[in-house]
């Protein structure tokens, strides 16, 4: 499958670009980027063409990978899901979920993949599948709080991430966690802290409660990523998994080549994503409001 490039950021060059290159039934195809200079030295890094009008590459592959913010993300996904092209896309898959319907609507008839990073590791997968067997959940807390904005961290620079913070940027992740063992959610009711520091409660529609905590500009010495669901099966710990994004994004690609060749459809594809970006949608504007929001499902 011929796969298109979409951005040139530190996503682009961890992860998507290597993966690309070294991943099975994969053809890295292309790049494009919105800084010109940077889809040349990308994509001559790895010997392929570069492209400097995103639909001329749309044209020209089976399946397109997004490293780009999501509000960029969005118009560009829907475009190539209407041109018959399948999907590979960053978390959160937008911002607005009017962008996020459409983009859901675009892609009925592909296949997609939307990148919640260790959501893609055998040790959570596994943990998660037996959390979903033994059922009995009352509760969960997740506390994802990172410190980016140093000068050794290449995400820093995010202009996206300093706007949205931590709710946006790593919101999508915690709630990757909790959906798929606790269930849609009916409420949610949160507040800020100080920094971009957000606390959310969400009453999920089985009835148990998550509680998460998330934040990317927290100090230092307080950056922590901690998870555990309670109930009749006792307290159990989120293992921690090895932070390695080629290898996990080279299991997100070996599921949408199989999902695009009539497996299984991937359990966070773009309906997923999209039930995210409600979620988030609807806790901005429970913290903004301070009140509780009804989720709409």
């Amino acid at each position: 499958m011929r796969f298109g490039l979409f951005g040139t950021g530190p996503w682009a060059q961890l992860a998507h670009a290597p993966a690309l290159a070294d991943s099975p039934g994969v053809e890295f195809a292309g790049v494009w980027g919105r800084d010109p200079e940077k889809a040349a030295a990308l994509a001559g890094r790895y010997g392929v063409p570069v492209y400097t009008d995103a639909s001329a590459l749309i044209a020209d592959v089976d399946a397109v990978a997004v490293a780009l913010p999501p509000d960029v993300q969005a118009p560009l996904a829907v475009e190539a899901a209407a041109a018959g092209r399948h999907l590979l896309l960053d978390k959160p898959i937008a911002t607005r979920t009017e962008d996020a319907e459409a983009l859901v609507a675009a892609a009925a008839d592909v296949a997609s993949v939307v990148f919640f990073t260790r959501r893609f590791t055998p040790a959570l997968d596994d943990f998660l599948a037996g959390a979903v067997a033994a059922g009995g959940w009352t509760e969960a807390r997740v506390d994802h709080l990172g410190s980016i904005f140093t000068p050794d961290n290449p995400f820093g620079a995010s202009p996206w991430r300093k706007e949205r913070g931590g709710l946006w940027d790593v919101g999508p992740h915690a709630l990757a966690l909790v959906l798929p063992v606790l269930g849609p959610v009916a409420e949610v009711a949160g507040m800020a802290g100080g920094r971009d520091l957000t606390h959310l409660m969400l009453r999920h529609t089985g009835g148990a409660v998550s509680r998460l905590t998330l934040a990317v500009d927290a100090p230092p010495a307080s950056a922590r990523e901690e998870a555990v669901f309670a109930g009749e099966a006792g307290v159990w710990t989120v293992p921690q998994v090895e932070w390695a994004p080629v290898d996990a994004l080279r299991r997100a690609l070996a599921g949408l080549l199989a999902a695009a060749e009539g497996g299984e459809r991937p359990s966070c594809d773009v309906r997923f994503g999209a039930e995210v970006t409600a979620l988030l949608v609807a806790a901005e504007r429970a913290v903004t409001e301070r009140t509780t929001v009804t989720v709409a499902g």
